[in-house]
């Protein structure tokens, strides 16, 4: 059962962190390792090294909508594949995080929370609720 009353607030802390994590992502890349240095881990890999400022302003912006609720629902289910594309990345080090060269909990468990912000809504104190397919109204409980 959904608790009807605190559910809203409860969506509103999984976004809230959701977005901020997107952020620091970014934030992360950008100041510690440049656009330069992430280009050469991407390129290190076998992934194009041109991605790396986009990927870098997709986490960024992406982060900045989710946390203000604005098209938090499509935003956050667009950001699946960039994360799909980390966590290819981390795949061959096994599943723990803290393991060398990082494995695949982190992106996983970044996905699932992305992808349940998605189906179940924005939550409190969103600045531009939208339902996840435009046109579609939202479900009742």
């Amino acid at each position: 059962m959904i608790d009807l009353r605190t559910a809203p607030y409860g969506l509103f802390l999984l976004r809230a962190a959701l977005g901020l994590m997107w952020i620091s992502h970014a934030l992360m890349k950008l100041f510690a390792f440049g656009i330069t240095g992430f280009a050469g881990y991407l390129s290190s890999l076998g992934m194009p090294g041109f991605l790396a400022g986009p990927v870098i302003l997709i986490e960024l912006v992406g982060g900045l909508l989710i946390l203000f609720g604005v098209f938090a629902r499509p935003v956050a289910v667009l950001m699946i594949p960039v994360m799909l594309g980390a966590m290819s990345a981390h795949l061959g080090n096994g599943w723990l995080f803290s393991v060398p060269g990082g494995g695949w909990e982190y992106p996983a468990f970044l996905i699932v929370s992305s992808l349940s912000v998605g189906l179940a809504g924005e939550g409190a104190f969103a600045l531009r609720s939208t339902a996840l397919i435009p046109g579609l109204k939202p479900a009742t409980a």
